[in-house]
């Protein structure tokens, strides 16, 4: 329930922040389906299926290390080995999290400029940012990221 919280004081911040840099002209605010542009984007899929692909691999290999070693590790060494092979798997999975934000990024920031947004907020059908205006750039994105 904060989370939900906490992104609607954000968007509400970034909205007013808009409102105060742009003076007292017109302010142009977009919105964005983030979970949808994943899903679309043939970019953004290929890799997640990437991350996917590597997470799973990963994932056998940690299991077989520990059952290979498993019956021979005192339990200290049993839970080191686990925790190095979760700090492992977190690992893969922040380096795909970071490309798929950068390519984001750089996708909303050209589709933002092109249309001369002043913001651009992350909203969807059960959580809308946007409740009345705003222009969907969703398909914009998406298009950005063949």
């Amino acid at each position: 329930m904060k989370l939900i919280k906490i992104k609607k004081i954000m968007a509400g911040v970034l909205v007013a922040a808009a409102f105060l840099t742009a003076g007292c002209g017109q302010v142009k605010v977009g919105y964005v389906d983030v979970a949808r542009v994943v899903d679309e984007s043939p970019q953004l899929k290929t890799t997640v299926e990437e991350a996917n692909k590597k997470l799973a691999e990963a994932q056998q290999e940690a299991e077989k290390a520990i059952s290979e070693k498993g019956d021979n590790m005192s339990d200290e060494e049993l839970s080191n080995t686990f925790q190095e092979q979760q700090k492992k798997l977190m690992g893969i999975n922040q380096l795909y999290m970071t490309q798929i934000k950068q390519k984001m990024d750089v996708a909303m920031g050209q589709v933002a400029k092109e249309k001369q947004l002043d913001a651009v907020l992350e909203s969807n059908k059960e959580q809308q940012s946007v409740y009345l205006g705003g222009i969907d750039v969703t398909d914009d994105v998406i298009a950005k990221l063949q």
